[in-house]
């Protein structure tokens, strides 16, 4: 049932996509010729990209090469497969997405358990303000202050680009990883410290308590693991946000993965590579979900050998 709902989801996802980016003004023909092309030429080219035929056949022959195919087609403008396109930028785009969700879980787990193991005091306080101030700044503000803060003026960070190597690479990357953790982190701390709460007030810590076991203990282990389930699965309704977020920390940082590419054909209106992002985006999102389903029917115990 899993699979056929995430089926659906990723056709939705790039019918939709297909349907929208023909209603933004601009013409990929015009992008190719120039603007002073004739309309003879722009003609010719729109017969040769098939943009003569009506939406429908369009899309007919859009559905066609994806099933055929498992693509979206070859890119208007570099003439090369979409799936090419994206699997040259994709190793640097996974690589900060999952960078971005590993400090994004760890900073909510830290702060979350402080929070809730100090309740009602300073430092509770000051970590349930952090979550209210953070929610409301634009994650590309939030990078351009970090640039300005930690490659400009403290020299800890180079500000855009990859190094070379993977040392260089996880170097350059530390920056806009914390950005976009940090658009993630506030929700994920608000909820851990609730459910860690109701769980710290239940009767099965207080007999755990009663029995001598380190408070380390209770926590990390009992705690935790009662508490985690629902903020796993908010983190599971958050990816969406986590890679659209990823895209546009890479432009701003200048990262030649995924999100410049993105960027690049939706200027240029090449059709087929936004069609192709959009789609391999969606299958990510379903798969990085189901993931975390399996994750949530080991941690309960209660959904262990359900479907």
């Amino acid at each position: 049932m899993a699979i056929v709902r995430a089926v659906i989801v990723i056709f939705c996802v790039v019918t939709a996509v297909f349907f929208i980016i023909r209603i933004v003004p601009g013409d990929p023909a015009k992008m190719i010729l120039g603007e002073y092309s004739t309309p003879e030429a722009l003609e010719r080219m729109h017969h040769a990209l098939g943009l003569d035929l009506p939406v429908w056949e369009q899309f007919i022959r859009f559905v066609k090469t994806l099933f055929t195919q498992g693509d979206t087609g070859n890119s208007i403008i570099a003439g090369t497969s979409t799936r090419e396109l994206v699997a040259e930028r994709a190793p640097v785009t996974l690589l900060l997405i999952g960078m971005a969700c590993v400090l994004a879980v760890v900073i909510a787990l830290l702060l979350a358990a402080v929070a809730a193991t100090q309740k009602d005091k300073l430092l509770d306080h000051l970590i349930r303000i952090f979550p209210t101030v953070t929610l409301g700044m634009p994650i590309f503000w939030v990078g351009l202050l970090l640039i300005l803060a930690f490659s400009v003026h403290l020299r800890w960070f180079p500000v855009g680009g990859i190094g070379e190597g993977w040392s260089g690479t996880l170097y350059s990357l530390t920056l806009p990883a914390i950005t976009v953790a940090f658009s993630q982190t506030p929700t994920l701390i608000r909820s851990l410290r609730v459910q860690m709460i109701e769980v710290l007030e239940s009767d099965f810590v207080v007999t755990l308590k009663a029995a001598g076991i380190p408070g380390r203990i209770i926590l990390f282990k009992h705690v935790l693991r009662n508490a985690a389930l629902p903020t796993l699965m908010l983190l599971g309704v958050n990816i969406s946000y986590l890679i659209g977020g990823t895209l546009v920390v890479e432009q701003v940082f200048g990262i030649k993965g995924i999100g410049s590419l993105l960027f690049t054909s939706i200027s240029n209106r090449d059709f087929p590579v936004i069609q192709g992002i959009a789609l391999y985006c969606a299958i990510g999102v379903v798969i990085i979900s189901l993931l975390i389903e399996i994750i949530s029917w080991l941690l309960d115990p209660r959904t262990k050998g359900k479907p």
